[in-house]
């Protein structure tokens, strides 16, 4: 894109991050990303990462906008990914251009980052 003869590079996020990446981030000082835990309540009890955010995928449309701010750097999380890439792909199309999907859920979390979060089916 072109602008008064300059040129503006526009860097766009992935849909998904690892959980080694956001790991990092999360070890990072700065910039902390809301994690927004989109599974239903029972599984929340399950198996967690601290500090997360519960809003069922099924809740994001009606509570998104009183909950969440559009700026901030946001990292959805489910069982397996499927259900957080919804949420990420429907927030995207809301205008949170700083989004990502957590790649694998939080089995791919317990399994490659933290081991004391319980793995379930």
């Amino acid at each position: 894109m072109r602008r008064g003869g300059g040129c503006i590079l526009m860097h766009m996020l992935s849909y998904e991050i690892s959980p080694r990446e956001l790991q990092e981030m999360l070890a990072a000082g700065g910039e902390k990303p809301v994690l927004l835990d989109v599974r239903e309540p029972w599984e929340a009890e399950e198996a967690r990462i601290e500090g997360s955010v519960l809003i069922p995928l099924g809740q994001i449309q009606s509570r998104a906008r009183e909950e969440l701010d559009p700026g901030a750097r946001i990292v959805a999380i489910c069982h397996h990914g499927q259900r957080s890439m919804s949420a990420t792909a429907w927030l995207r199309d809301q205008g949170y251009e700083r989004v990502q999907s957590l790649h694998g859920g939080i089995d791919a979390w317990a399994a490659e980052v933290d081991s004391s979060v319980p793995r379930y089916i």
